[in-house]
C-alpha cells in the first residue's frame, strides 16, 4: 500500500509542485528574495521541486540530487531557511493533496487497506514523514558540511593574511598587524615571526601596530613574548605605531616595553633599523643642484 501511495504522489507531481510553488512564493517576502528576479526565483523553485521528487523516488542512497542542489545554493549565497521552509511546505502540500484526493485513489489491490478504515490520516502523515524527514536531514547535513568547508577555507585565507612578514631590505623585515589580536592570532604571529626571521635572514623586525585598535595587557604580553622569541634566535624587534592613546594605555597598565625599541611611526622605526644594520640615509641632490654643480665645475675648468 505504501508503494501505491508513493506512485500516486510521483504520478501527480505536477499538481503537487503547483501547490507547493504557490505556498512557497507566499513565504518568500524577505529582503533576500526581493533582490532576485522572478525568473531566477521561479527556476530555483522548479529545480528544488524536481530534486525533492528525485530524492523520494530514489529513496535512501548515498547521494541524491538534493546534495548538489544544496551545494549550489550555498555557493550562490542562499539561506538555509529556503531549504528547510521549502521542505516543510512540501510536506504539507503532499499531505493536503493526498487527503483531498483520497477517495479517488484505487487501493483495491493494496494489502491491509481495509485495516485502516476511516483512520487513514495518521498513517498518511507517518508515511509522508518517512519520505520527507530523511531528505530534510540530508539537506541540513549537506548545507552544514559545505558551509563549514567554506568557513574553513576562508579562515585559512585570513590566517595567511593576519600575520604577514614583508622583507623590505636585506636583513630588515616588517610585520604590519591590523585588527584585534587574540590568543590564537598571537600564536600565529609568533610562528610567522620566527619562520620569517630564519627564512629572510632578518636582523631587525619592525612590528607595526598602527592598525591595532586596542592594546591591553594581553596584547602587550603577546607582543613582548614574540619579541623575546625573536631575540633568542639572534634578531631584534622594534615596535612601531605607538599612538598617543596607546602610549597612555601602556603607561596606565604598567606594561614594561623597555626591552626593545619603540617608535611612533614606521618611518622612524625604519631609520632605527638602518642604524642597527650599520646603514644610514643619504639625501641625494635634486636636479637643479646637480645642474648648478655641473656649471660651476665647468666654469672652474675654463678658468684654469
Amino acid at each position: 500500500m505504501e508503494k501505491i501511495l508513493k506512485d500516486v504522489v510521483l504520478d501527480n507531481s505536477d499538481e503537487i509542485v503547483r501547490m507547493w510553488i504557490e505556498q512557497v512564493k507566499k513565504n518568500q517576502g524577505g529582503a533576500f528574495y526581493q533582490s532576485l528576479s522572478d525568473e531566477a526565483l521561479e527556476n530555483t523553485n522548479r529545480e528544488f521541486a524536481n530534486a525533492i521528487f528525485e530524492g523520494i523516488q530514489k529513496g535512501k542512497i548515498a547521494k541524491t540530487p538534493l546534495d548538489e542542489f544544496a551545494e549550489k545554493l550555498i555557493n550562490l549565497g542562499w539561506p538555509l531557511t529556503y531549504l528547510t521552509d521549502g521542505m516543510q511546505v512540501f510536506r504539507r502540500s503532499v499531505v493536503k493533496f493526498i487527503i483531498h484526493k483520497w477517495e479517488d485513489f484505487d487501493f483495491s489491490e493494496a494489502d491491509n487497506y481495509f485495516e485502516l478504515g476511516d483512520d487513514y490520516f495518521p498513517w498518511v502523515l507517518e508515511k509522508v514523514d518517512e519520505w520527507v524527514d530523511p531528505l530534510v536531514n540530508e539537506l541540513v547535513s549537506e548545507y552544514s558540511g559545505s558551509w563549514e568547508n567554506i568557513v574553513s577555507l576562508q579562515r585559512m585565507a585570513l590566517q595567511e593574511l593576519s600575520a604577514p612578514l614583508i622583507p623590505v631590505m636585506d636583513n630588515i623585515t616588517i610585520m604590519p598587524l591590523i585588527g584585534t589580536i587574540d590568543t590564537e592570532r598571537a600564536k600565529m604571529v609568533m610562528e610567522s615571526l620566527l619562520d620569517g626571521v630564519i627564512k629572510h635572514n632578518a636582523e631587525v623586525v619592525l612590528i607595526d601596530i598602527t592598525g591595532v585598535p586596542v592594546v591591553d595587557t594581553m596584547v602587550a604580553h603577546h607582543i613582548i613574548q614574540a619579541a623575546e622569541a625573536v631575540r633568542l634566535i639572534g634578531s631584534r624587534c622594534i615596535l612601531v605605531g605607538i599612538r598617543p592613546e596607546i602610549a597612555q594605555t601602556i603607561v596606565n597598565l604598567g606594561i614594561d616595553l623597555g626591552k626593545f625599541p619603540t617608535k611612533s611611526s614606521l618611518r622612524k622605526g625604519f631609520q632605527t633599523a638602518l642604524e642597527l644594520t650599520n646603514r644610514e640615509i643619504v639625501e641625494g641632490m635634486n636636479r637643479e643642484e646637480e645642474i648648478e654643480n655641473l656649471i660651476e665645475s665647468l666654469d672652474r675648468s675654463e678658468e684654469e
